[in-house]
């Protein structure tokens, strides 16, 4: 019994090439989507010359182990799009801040408040010295890395136990204001 074009027929046999062929040369056509980055996942960056930071509830709380859940419209998308639009405002009018523009750093808290304490270290980030000379690389070049924005305030959360949390680590590295709308 011989395999070949007349007994499977012309066409079959055709697309049997055809497969064999893409199942070779389409893993190297395709680029692999790699994911973001943690730090990236559950967070928003706006350049600007003065940055403010954000902390909403986009996401509600996480089940076994994972901090976030479903997404959140009304007390987090909303308020998150509301910042957003704030500050594009201001930016758009020349006469409130000539010469300078707004940016922002926006953090999920996902509705946790121990969730929050950790997202908000990202904000104190740019006020600890460091001035990497005592690290070096493999090769002994200084390190090369971003230096983290300077937030000049934050605004949310908005739960109040969420906000005395990240007002309590705020205040050891600058004087503040804290409001709650609850």
């Amino acid at each position: 019994m011989a395999l070949g074009p007349t007994r499977l027929g012309w066409a079959s046999w055709g697309l049997l090439l055809l497969t064999m062929q893409l199942s070779y040369w389409l893993p190297s056509l395709c680029h692999r989507v790699e994911p973001l980055p943690t730090e990236y996942a559950h967070s928003i960056r706006l350049d600007g010359d003065i940055i403010l930071g954000g902390l909403f509830p986009v996401h509600a709380r996480g089940e076994r182990g994972v901090p976030c859940g479903e997404l959140k419209k009304e007390k987090g998308i909303h308020r998150l799009e509301a910042m957003l639009f704030a500050i594009d405002l201001i930016n758009k009018d020349p006469e409130l801040l000539p010469n300078v523009t707004l940016g922002a750093r926006i953090l999920d808290t996902c509705s946790r408040d121990t969730y929050a304490l950790e997202q908000s270290l990202t904000f104190v980030q740019a006020l600890i010295e460091r001035d990497g000379s005592d690290v070096r690389c493999a090769n002994g070049d200084p390190p090369v890395f971003t230096k983290p924005d300077k937030i000049v305030g934050v605004i949310g959360a908005s739960a109040s136990s969420v906000s005395i949390m990240v007002a309590n680590i705020l205040r050891l590295f600058k004087n503040q204001w804290s409001d709650c709308s609850e």
